[in-house]
C-alpha cells in the first residue's frame, strides 16, 4: 500500500468508528440506557446516553 492508500484507508476507517459510537449512543439513549465513561481524572463514572449526547455536538 502507498501512502495515499494507508492514508484513505485511515480516514475511512476513523469514520466507520465515528459513525458506530454515533449509532450506538443514539440507541442506548432510546432505550433510556448509560454509557461507562472515563473522566479526565481518571474518575469512572456511569452516565446516561441522552447526556452524553446533549453535551458533545459531534453525536448529535
Amino acid at each position: 500500500m502507498s501512502n495515499k492508500e494507508i492514508k484513505e484507508f485511515e480516514k475511512k476507517l476513523i469514520f466507520g468508528l465515528n459513525l458506530a459510537e454515533k449509532r450506538m449512543l443514539h440507541e442506548k439513549a432510546l432505550h433510556e440506557e448509560f454509557v461507562i465513561m472515563q473522566s479526565a481524572d481518571g474518575e469512572i463514572r456511569r452516565v446516561p446516553a441522552k447526556q452524553v449526547i446533549a453535551e458533545n455536538v459531534i453525536f448529535q
